[in-house]
């Protein structure tokens, strides 16, 4: 109980700590630490699913994470990944690694931002090209209750755009012509002209020093009439810092 009361003060001088601080560096990770996380997908208009996960850090270097991530209740190995040293995401886009997603970039200190920007050429069959123009910034300290507890956490905020060109798309059509001397079938061939869609996006972060990663976080997608598409969160729901609780 002492240590619990004596980690949850450390977190909440953290928290405070940025304000009077110029800025906070990344924290410290050990082999061992392990995250437990709800995580819940929205898909409009009735779709919703919800799983456990397990992250497990494996390793660090100076420039990444190496961590392996496991869904409670499965017979499945776990799948191992590599993450910047920050946590940002990165994928080949066009032959070049590129940052997808970064939703912390240390040293963090309030008011800090930073974009993350890429176009990609043919993600999938429907989409000739995307664009995301992502723009992150540091809000400050805010209160946050998860169901691993509650926690003066620090929170990011972005906003952000999406634009998709439709790839271009033929359809045919069938039909059958009788005359008194037989019967001819008759094929119609359609070019769906491409077209551009347009959304928004919204991400926010609540990012806790001594856990070393954020507590929640949600991503939310939104259509060119201003309709969520879909949402994504996650909350922590118990935390072991290298084998200790």
């Amino acid at each position: 109980m002492k240590t619990k009361k004596t980690l949850l003060l450390l977190i909440s001088l953290s928290a405070s700590t940025l304000v009077r601080a110029e800025s906070l560096p990344a924290p410290k990770l050990s082999p061992g630490d392990t995250w437990n996380y709800v995580e819940t997908v929205e898909t409009a208009p009735n779709g919703w699913r919800q799983t456990h996960d397990e992250v497990v850090l494996l390793r660090t270097t100076s420039d990444h994470i190496y961590y392996e991530v496991k869904q409670a209740g499965t017979t499945q190995p776990a799948n191992e990944a590599i993450s910047g040293a920050d946590w940002s995401r990165s994928r080949n886009v066009n032959g070049t690694e590129t940052i997808v997603n970064q939703p912390l970039s240390f040293p963090l200190s309030v008011g800090k931002t930073w974009v993350v920007k890429y176009t990609e050429a043919n993600p999938n069959v429907k989409h000739k090209s995307e664009s995301l123009d992502t723009r992150f910034k540091v809000v400050g300290p805010e209160s946050v209750e998860v169901p691993a507890g509650k926690f003066d956490a620090i929170k990011i905020e972005a906003e952000g755009d999406w634009t998709a060109q439709t790839a271009p798309m033929q359809s045919a059509t069938g039909g059958t012509v009788s005359t008194q001397t037989g019967t001819t079938v008759v094929m119609q061939t359609n070019r769906a002209t491409p077209v551009v869609a347009t959304g928004r996006l919204y991400k926010a972060f609540w990012y806790v020093p001594e856990i070393g990663r954020w507590v929640k976080s949600v991503e939310e997608y939104y259509n060119s009439n201003g309709v969520r598409t879909q949402r994504f969160s996650s909350e922590l729901e118990s935390f072991k810092h290298g084998g200790a609780q």
